[in-house]
């Protein structure tokens, strides 16, 4: 199951905001460079390409996942009757991984692709260990008993976390009430962007 493995902090960088959860982020730091020997000194007007293609990038960076895996999303919903744009974020967050991170049992993304991976996850009452399973409305999220267990989740969980709408709980049990709106997604992505990147 492929995946970025190296340094966080450095994606954030290069895309100019925060990806990651950490109070330690650079982004958030005073006179944050870009990555690598030269930082900010070359930065300069990107091109219509350059934007798209870095909207691209800091979109799929968000979520986790790799180029092949995005632009499966991207097809698919270009196949939907819906606003394309739209159905891919939807796609994006209905991911079970996101849906864990949503729920604010886990402090990120990338603990709750570990959760879901380690098996510690259900779906319906059923174990399901593929961080891009794709979420439907009216399905039961809950977790095992042994994640349960974790200080973490259970510090998580005991703070009354304010959860998207699309999204409700009861105890430590989740239920996607139905897909989310665009307007509850990440407001600060350009989809246009994306879709203008890969209509080329």
């Amino acid at each position: 199951m492929a995946r970025y493995t190296g340094p966080l902090h450095r994606l954030c960088r290069r895309e100019g905001m925060k990806l990651c959860n950490s109070p330690k982020c650079p982004v958030e730091k005073k006179g944050f460079q870009a990555p690598g020997q030269h930082g900010k000194k070359f930065s300069r007007t990107s091109s219509d390409f350059g934007k798209q293609l870095r909207e691209k990038q800091k979109t799929k960076r968000l979520y986790g996942i790799l180029e092949k895996q995005f632009r499966r999303y991207f097809e698919e919903a270009a196949k939907s009757r819906e606003n394309t744009g739209t159905r891919m974020l939807q796609m994006l967050e209905s991911r079970l991984d996101n849906v864990v991170f949503r729920s604010g049992a886990v402090p990120t993304r990338r603990m709750a692709r570990q959760t879901v991976t380690h098996g510690n996850v259900l779906v319906d009452g059923k174990r399901v260990s593929i961080p891009s399973y794709q979420t439907k409305a009216g399905q039961v999220i809950a977790f095992s008993d042994k994640i349960l267990k974790n200080d973490v989740v259970k510090t998580a969980l005991e703070v009354k976390a304010t959860l998207p709408e699309w999204l409700t709980r009861k105890a430590a049990v989740f239920h996607v009430s139905r897909l989310p709106k665009r307007e509850e997604i990440e407001s600060g992505i350009n989809e246009q962007l994306i879709i203008e990147y890969y209509s080329r």
